[in-house]
């Protein structure tokens, strides 16, 4: 089995020493996800927007792997408000669908206070 690193290109990668996912078949494990966009690097102030830029970088490192959200078998949530958890409900129900991972939900201190969820997922890859 070979293990194979994805990178997003974010600065933190080198500076922290992670890669946004690994591919270890039959398993791709993505990194915890904040709601950076991935194209401005701004981080917007409220959490629907952040839970979208996280899904959607998190999206794109699936696919590198060849996964995605259908074959997330498990998600973790992180958020430091449990109030801002369940605004993300709508957009995650739609994310996973009728394929929902395992989950668990952490009330924690993220890294940057302006940060309001990050989102851990692993997939198994199709096949």
């Amino acid at each position: 089995m070979t293990r194979t690193n994805i990178f997003s290109g974010s600065p933190f990668e080198e500076k922290v020493g992670y890669c946004r996912a690994v591919v270890h078949p039959p398993f791709v494990f993505v990194s915890g996800t904040v709601g950076r966009d991935p194209d401005s690097g701004e981080l917007p102030p409220e959490v629907e927007q952040q839970c979208a830029n996280a899904l959607r970088i998190i999206e794109i490192a699936l696919r590198y792997a060849g996964a995605s959200f259908s074959d997330v078998v498990r998600a973790t949530y992180y958020a430091p408000d449990r109030a801002d958890f369940e605004a993300c409900w709508p957009q995650l129900q739609a994310t996973f669908g009728s394929n929902p991972p395992a989950s668990t939900m952490v009330v924690a201190g993220l890294i940057d206070p302006a940060m309001r969820i990050e989102i851990e997922v692993t997939a198994m890859l199709p096949g």
